[in-house]
């Protein structure tokens, strides 16, 4: 799921910076968006520590399930944004509080399925 997301957003860039950024500069409007795909990088390492201190007081499985749940919950709001010519500079600000809950639910997700797959293997 993390990385299905992920490789998404990469993939529609340009659909993303023309629908979230202004059109008076593409070139800019394409940097914005790689600059807002990279939030959700920087966010994963927070996310871990997160995600793993939750873990190891409720159990990884648990914090796995919420980990998924909150990917699911950006991704299906990020289809549903309003564009930019809908409500301007919001939209843009809206997309990436939306890319930040991703990658601290894939923080999250990675290094709590790692972690839980060395706790239980035999």
């Amino acid at each position: 799921m993390e990385w299905y997301d992920f490789a998404l957003f990469g993939y529609f860039v340009p659909y993303i910076s023309a629908a979230f950024f202004p059109d008076s500069n593409t070139t800019s409007a394409l940097l914005a968006t790689w600059a807002v795909f990279a939030c959700g990088f920087l966010m994963r390492p927070l996310g871990g520590a997160i995600f793993g201190d939750i873990g190891d007081r409720i159990g990884r499985r648990r914090v796995l399930v919420i980990s998924v749940m909150l990917m699911t919950l950006p991704t299906f709001v990020l289809g549903a944004l309003p564009t930019y010519a809908q409500i301007g500079i919001a939209a843009s600000l809206l997309l990436i509080a939306v890319r930040l809950i991703q990658g601290l639910s894939v923080g999250g997700e990675f290094s709590g399925s790692v972690t839980y797959m060395v706790e239980t293997a035999p």
